[in-house]
């Protein structure tokens, strides 16, 4: 072969790896419409998250990098101060908390955040007025509530609020409200002090019984005994509690549970009993009666005997008293009234009758009106009534004496 054929193979040969090298290599009309086509890829996904792509960020974590932590509102902001303090030294504030313990003697020095604020505090401290050891002072923006000589008996719930004013009403602030429940300690008063000796409770059936043997240190064990026959009384949360800051209380009085109870505080080898208190079972109607009222007569004649009654059907062993209103009244005359108890059974259930039946003999004019009848219970009252007429009679024409 000569040379020119050996020149045109190799031409063509060059030819052919060019265009090999080309299809391998996209263009750069190719490389821009797929960069297009990737970032309108990421813009829709950001769309639908609800969130803007920076640019030059990634969709993914890179290898060994924390995933941000969602934070809510309330870790965001800080919780709201408490408008009450506590001044432990000059110059020196603590926010109070639940629950203080302080010893007797020790003095109590109480802030409220607040234009216009009111506290409350134990009873107690309003009756001791040979010292004034409870000193209220208000200042532009806060007022000092301060208890010197503490003593035991000033163990109770300390609390305050601001009224907001505008124009000329005022309203209490209930979302400033600050309060706190305080221990005075005195190792030779277990219980706070009270004046009574025995105390008289009614222990009604549909309403929880407390009994208010408050201690002045939360670590006192305490325990519920009875008088006679002498018993420790079991406090199993149920059906009776315990709650350091009230007492014990029964929440479903039973007659078993009537009698003289006492409660028992130890603290450190020291036993102290409480005030006695006499429990009385009174036995409570779930509801106000419900009276019915019916006449023998709509109406009656001068001189007829008619009676009107009032029914109430109600719980067993439940006490109902009547009361009647009726036109006589109004001149003093005294009617006949009868009253009687039954167990009947209605709706498959046995309930208890109470009647009062009014008598009225020889009916006058006056006897012509309303009459209303009056249950009460000690739940309340219902009063129901009745109208009665009086018919006038009509004399017959007498007949012409024919001469």
């Amino acid at each position: 072969m000569n040379s020119k054929g050996l020149a045109v193979l190799s031409c063509c040969l060059l030819l052919f790896v060019w265009a090999e090298c080309q299809k391998e290599k996209p263009s750069k009309t190719t490389e821009k419409k797929a960069t297009k086509e990737l970032k309108a890829k990421e813009n829709k996904f950001s769309r639908a998250a609800g969130k803007k792509v920076p640019q030059g960020s990634s969709k993914f974590l890179k290898k060994g990098q924390a995933k941000p932590m969602n934070v809510t509102p309330s870790q965001r902001q800080p919780s709201p101060l408490s408008i009450l303090t506590r001044a432990v030294a000059k110059g020196q504030f603590q926010k109070v908390p639940d629950t203080l313990v302080l010893r007797a003697r020790e003095m109590l020095d109480l802030r409220c955040k607040g234009k216009m604020v009111k506290w409350r505090y134990p009873p107690y401290l309003d009756d001791d007025d040979t010292d004034r050891r409870l000193r209220i002072k208000h200042f532009e923006r806060h007022s000092q509530l301060i208890v010197v000589n503490s003593t035991a008996a000033d163990t109770g719930e300390y609390s305050c609020w601001s009224f907001q004013c505008y124009d000329s009403e005022c309203h209490n602030g209930e979302d400033k409200l600050g309060k706190t429940y305080i221990f005075f300690t005195d190792p030779q008063e277990l219980f706070v002090p009270t004046e009574d000796y025995y105390e008289v409770i009614q222990m009604r059936t549909n309403h929880p019984t407390l009994l208010p043997c408050q201690v002045t240190n939360p670590l006192a064990k305490v325990t519920l005994h009875r008088e006679f026959p002498p018993e420790n009384v079991a406090v199993d949360g149920i059906d009776i509690s315990y709650e350091v800051k009230r007492g014990f209380t029964i929440h479903h009085p039973r007659p078993s549970h009537a009698g003289s109870l006492f409660c028992m505080a130890d603290m450190n080898g020291v036993r102290q009993i409480s005030t006695k208190y006499m429990l009385i079972y009174v036995n409570y109607p779930s509801s106000v009666p419900k009276p019915a009222i019916q006449a023998s007569a709509a109406s009656f004649h001068i001189g007829d005997n008619f009676n009107v009654t009032c029914t109430v059907f109600g719980e067993p062993e439940i006490a109902v008293d009547f009361m009647w209103e009726y036109p006589g009244q109004q001149i003093g005359r005294p009617p006949y009234v009868r009253e009687r108890t039954d167990l009947v059974r209605q709706g498959g259930q046995v309930q208890q009758e109470s009647e009062s039946i009014l008598y009225i003999d020889e009916a006058r004019a006056v006897d012509d009106g309303l009459y209303s009848c009056t249950a009460e219970n000690l739940q309340g009252t219902t009063t129901v009534s009745t109208q009665i007429h009086l018919l006038q009679t009509t004399l017959a024409p007498r007949k012409a004496k024919t001469g």
